[in-house]
């Protein structure tokens, strides 16, 4: 039988054990720590420490086996549907906080300020409410708060996304056509504007507390917001890690025009990335 119809089956590793130690450290310290533990943090930290090395472990050893030939056509088709049905529940977690933003605002608020039948509802909960967005919920439970616009850093940053979708789309076309140069140069371009974005939005952060008195704790609003900025900059913030990762790659002469899935991966997921961003650009800070 020919080497490339052959089905590769992966040898035995440990690293699977090793991450789901670490998750759970993790999750027991994070866990402990809401509930006051003052040995939290420390169960937390060590947790995240055998995380990342499992990481870097197990992401070794695949690329090594790549770089040694021993995958072929099936395993690549396979990378791809793995990753496709990743992207896929990224879309669907995205997609509960988008849901519990139009509840909340479509709904949940109209609701608690009479609208259609329940007028009842209205006097026996929340005599005095307005259902006006943003909101602080009832009585103004997260206190006085200016919203965030969508004109200065948050259009900015909506430039800056939109900026490097492109120069990952010249990356990936110039590592099809063999141009290494211009791949390496596309990645880095890309890496530089997400820097730039995560430390926007930093700033941003800072802007909101300090002189907008807009916190996590500033009712559905705060929380909305919070928590889907919150939760995109953490994927922005581990798409640029892997873009780093391969443009070492790429430097150390890794990938042909004709087998380049780890770069086409983190590709795919650096799209997700800017589609969702313009979906809560629109709808956090635009409607």
């Amino acid at each position: 039988m020919d080497h490339s119809e052959r089905y590769y089956v992966p040898h035995g590793s440990y690293w699977p054990i090793v991450g789901a130690v670490g998750l759970f450290l993790m999750m027991l310290g994070v866990s402990a720590w809401l509930n006051g533990s003052s040995l939290a943090g420390w169960v937390a930290w060590i947790g995240i420490a055998v995380v990342l090395v499992m990481i870097v472990g197990w992401f070794a050893t695949v690329i090594d086996e790549s770089e040694a030939g021993m995958y072929n056509a099936q395993v690549d088709r396979s990378f791809r549907m793995g990753m496709t049905w990743f992207i896929i529940s990224e879309v669907m977690f995205f997609a509960a906080f988008f849901g519990a933003l139009f509840y909340a605002r479509q709904l949940a608020i109209p609701w608690l300020g009479g609208e259609g039948n329940n007028f009842f509802t209205h006097l026996l909960l929340y005599p005095g409410y307005e259902a006006a967005w943003p909101t602080g919920g009832p009585e103004a439970w997260g206190g006085d708060f200016r919203i965030m616009g969508a004109g200065g850093l948050p259009a900015i940053n909506t430039a800056i996304l939109l900026t490097s979708g492109v120069t990952i789309t010249i990356a990936h076309h110039a590592i099809k056509e063999g141009n290494r140069a211009l791949t390496s140069w596309g990645l880095f371009a890309t890496i530089v504007l997400g820097v730039v974005f995560l430390f926007l939005q930093a700033y941003e952060y800072v802007h909101a507390y300090q002189d907008l008195n807009l916190r996590l704790t500033s009712g559905i609003y705060g929380s909305t917001f919070f928590m889907l900025t919150g939760f995109h900059g953490m994927h922005v913030t581990l798409g640029v890690i892997m873009l780093i990762v391969i443009w070492i790659r790429v430097l150390k002469g890794h990938f042909t025009p004709r087998q380049h899935f780890g770069f086409e991966g983190v590709a795919w997921y650096w799209h997700f990335v800017d589609v969702v961003w313009l979906g809560l650009y629109i709808f956090v800070y635009w409607l």
